[in-house]
Parts: C-alpha cells; sequence; structure tokens
C-alpha cells in the first residue's frame, strides 16, 4: 500500500459523520403504526395534519382503531404536547355558523367554548376529512378534566369528546414497512 493511500484513509477515518436527527414519534407517526395508550394497543388508520399556510404543523389528529373500537388521539403543539383520547361522539349540526359558545351534553355535562380556529388539512389513511383543504376547530372544555372538539369541512361535522393524556403516557411504536 503506497504512503499516499494510507494518509488518504486516515484523512477519511478522521472525518465526523454527519449529525443523525433525532425522530419525534410524536409528530412522525404513520398510518400502520402502533400507539399504547393507557394499556390499550391501537394501530393507526389515518393521520390528519393541521397546519397554517407557510408555517409548521401545529396539531396532529391520529385516528386509532382497535379491532371494532375507534378513537382520536389529538396532539396539540406549543411549548409542550397536548394530548387528548378522544371517543367520536353522534350529533348533527348544519352549519358552522350554528356552533354556540356552550355546548350541553344530553344534560349530563355543560361545555364551554375555549378556543376556535380554521386550519388547513393534509390527510393520509382512513380520516373523515378532505386533505389540502381547508377546516374548522372548535375546542371546549368541561367538568372534571372533560374536552369536547368540533370540526367541520365542506358541510361535515365530527364530535369528539375526551380528556387529557400525559405525552410520557404514550408510546409510539414503528409498524413493520
Amino acid at each position: 500500500m503506497s504512503i499516499w493511500k494510507r494518509v488518504g484513509s486516515i484523512i477519511k477515518s478522521n472525518k465526523e459523520e454527519p449529525p443523525v436527527k433525532a425522530a419525534n414519534p410524536v409528530e412522525e407517526t404513520q398510518v400502520g403504526d402502533i400507539i399504547n395508550v393507557d394499556l390499550e394497543e391501537y394501530v393507526v388508520s389515518g393521520k390528519l395534519t393541521y397546519f397554517d399556510r407557510g408555517f409548521p404543523p401545529h396539531r396532529y389528529a391520529y385516528y386509532l382503531q382497535n379491532g371494532n373500537q375507534f378513537a382520536c388521539l389529538l396532539v396539540e403543539k406549543g411549548r409542550t404536547y397536548e394530548c387528548f383520547l378522544c371517543q367520536f361522539v353522534e350529533g348533527s349540526l348544519d352549519s358552522p355558523h350554528d356552533v354556540p359558545t356552550e355546548l350541553d351534553l344530553d344534560g349530563e355535562a355543560t361545555f364551554t367554548l375555549e378556543n376556535h380556529r380554521s386550519d388547513m388539512v393534509r390527510a393520509d389513511g382512513n380520516t373523515d376529512f378532505r386533505g389540502n383543504d381547508e377546516l374548522m376547530i372548535w375546542r371546549y372544555f368541561g367538568p372534571e378534566g372533560r374536552y369536547f372538539f368540533l370540526q367541520w369541512q365542506d358541510g361535515k361535522f365530527v364530535a369528539m369528546e375526551g380528556s387529557k393524556t400525559l405525552v410520557g403516557q404514550i408510546k409510539f411504536i414503528k409498524g413493520s414497512r
């Protein structure tokens, strides 16, 4: 081996490898992955990514399935992650202009409007909404740490009720792809 090849291999071995980007499973979970919440395992059957044009995503909705049971894990991104495990609720409204500031849920709980916004949404997998379009979302808070969410897109409402779950109690597992 020549001296120049040896010097070249020494120089190559001293080069630093580019840093590996740390994965963020809260944001990078995809359809087919598994989410474990409250000791219950779900397969992600759909994902909605909410964003404002020109800005990074700030909310994710994972549609979860465990056998015949369906749920939704909402993740709101701020300084920390706020996670809500929700169940779908049947009901109907005709227009986004009919959304009240207080909701009475069968006389058992009253929810008060906390915030309302309009976002763009990307959809993957099996969801209730069309991707690359605008979606409106209302967030209500109620008694005993319960929350209620209404979402509307192009004449269709989806209602969900749930409670906060600590992000540390959620386990994200990559699917076998």
